[in-house]
Parts: C-alpha cells; sequence; structure tokens
C-alpha cells in the first residue's frame, strides 16, 4: 500500500518532535531552577554567591543556546517532513508562478 511508507517517516517525524520537546522541557525546568538560585544569591548579596552567579549565568545562557539549538533543528525537521509529503509537481508548479509573479 502506498499510505504506508508514508505513516512510517510521519512516527519517526513525531517521536523526533516529541524527544526534542521533552529536551527543551527538561532544559526549560534546569532554567527555572538556576534562575530561582541566581535570584536567591542576587539577594543575599553574599559576596562569593554573588561570585557563584557568574558560572550559573553562564550556564544559564548555554542552556538556553541549547533550546535555540533545539528548535532550530525541529524547524529544519518539520520543512523537511513537509517537503517529503507534498510531491514535487506541487512544488515545481510554485516555484513556476512564483518566478512569473516576478518577473
Amino acid at each position: 500500500m502506498e499510505g504506508e511508507p508514508q505513516r512510517g517517516v510521519d512516527g519517526r517525524v513525531m517521536q523526533t518532535f516529541q524527544k526534542s520537546f521533552v529536551q527543551v522541557q527538561d532544559i526549560l525546568e534546569q532554567n527555572r531552577v538556576l534562575i530561582s538560585e541566581i535570584n536567591q544569591n542576587h539577594e543575599s548579596k553574599i559576596p562569593d554567591n554573588l561570585g557563584r552567579n557568574v558560572g550559573l549565568i553562564r550556564e544559564l545562557n548555554n542552556n538556553i543556546r541549547r533550546v535555540v539549538d533545539l528548535y532550530a533543528d525541529l524547524s529544519t525537521s518539520f520543512t523537511k517532513s513537509m517537503g517529503n509529503s507534498s510531491s514535487d509537481a506541487d512544488s515545481s508548479g510554485a516555484k513556476a508562478a512564483h518566478k512569473r509573479n516576478r518577473g
């Protein structure tokens, strides 16, 4: 049957999305904990705690970069999966129409 391979692709794509979203949620939870600790350290005004915030803020920034990268990967995967699900005829027709409209 023709539809079965497509379901397999969709299943893999959905697994990738789900895995990435779980990773994002885990990182965001880590960020919540980091932000809480950073705030506590800041409020304490204890020099050692304030110094520790430098490392915590670096960790927070790295986590944010990881989230951005995960979302970029998700976007790429989604775009590729949409490209695989549309026919080449539709794609080439859209490109031809776009060229006609530009020019």
